[in-house]
């Protein structure tokens, strides 16, 4: 246990001190603070990153296969598995090792704008740019790796990024993280981090997530706001008397539908993610 909180501990300080502020902001403003998977983009973020690296051949399909199992599971339990966020680090982490740090950026750059764009959620984008018309700085925090948040901050003109930390050398990833994932407690260590360094009461900022995961990053601020929570956090939310947007297809149809209507077209999304890698991986023989 200890030696998890001490993970979380350093990979939190080590996002926010990776954080790069590209303009002057109020050192007294107040913050937003957005969680990506499920709150920002539907779906892993990682997992869109897997397939367009497979796209350009750089995974197999047996390898996507994995995340899309993974994906499966996101979907249908609407919640993160700390199995899956291991996974998908662990196969990041590989994948990277040895890479230049510039030509990773460039790459997620392109598989941002050729296939994560239409993934983007845009109530919760209305909530952002909400934040961004007040003057405020507006974070992404997200187990996703930091350069890759950056990159969608920088796409959707956010503030900046809060994300899982590599060790680079030389300009080249080892292949090792610097703490742990940036998830559960460690996205509370790093927003906290972030505060103090950027002069943030956190009182007055906002915090939004889908995931009971990040009860620790929504209880440290004023103003927390639950964006199609899972079950847990919606429980929670109920309890504390957060606020819930829901902004999720189904959410509009549980007046209309039944529980096993809604649930059934669940399995079918998350079949079809599957049901593609599958086919692929027949025709391939992989």
């Amino acid at each position: 246990m200890a030696k998890d909180v001490d993970g979380a501990r350093i990979a939190g300080l080590a996002a926010a001190a990776a954080a790069q502020l590209p303009m002057e902001f109020d050192p007294k403003s107040a913050a937003a603070f957005f969680d990506v998977d499920n709150t920002i983009m539907r779906g892993s973020s990682l997992f869109h990153v897997a397939i367009g690296m497979a796209r350009r051949n750089f995974f197999t399909p047996r390898e996507v296969a994995a995340f899309a199992m993974a994906q499966a599971r996101f979907l249908l339990r609407g919640t993160e598995n700390p199995d899956d966020v291991a996974l998908a680090t662990e196969s990041a982490l590989a994948f990277v090792k040895g890479r230049r740090v510039d030509d990773i950026i460039a790459f997620g750059e392109e598989i941002f704008d050729d296939s994560m764009v239409d993934k983007l959620v845009p109530g919760t984008l209305v909530l952002a740019q909400g934040h961004v018309d007040a003057g405020r700085q507006v974070w992404l925090v997200t187990a996703t790796p930091i350069e890759l948040a950056q990159v969608i901050a920088k796409r959707l003109d956010l503030t900046g990024a809060l994300g899982t930390v590599s060790e680079i050398d030389d300009n080249c990833y080892t292949g090792k993280l610097v703490g742990a994932p940036l998830h559960g407690q460690a996205k509370a260590e790093a927003v906290r981090a972030l505060a103090e360094r950027e002069g943030l009461d956190l009182e007055q900022c906002w915090a939004y997530s889908d995931s009971a995961n990040d009860i620790p990053m929504l209880s440290d601020v004023g103003h927390p706001v639950c964006v199609n929570p899972d079950p847990k956090l919606r429980a929670h939310a109920m309890e504390h008397d957060w606020p819930i947007e829901d902004f999720r297809a189904r959410a509009h149809l549980r007046k209309m539908a039944s529980p096993t209507a809604i649930a059934t077209a669940g399995v079918l999304a998350a079949g079809l993610a599957v049901g593609l890698v599958a086919s692929r991986l027949r025709k391939t023989g992989a």
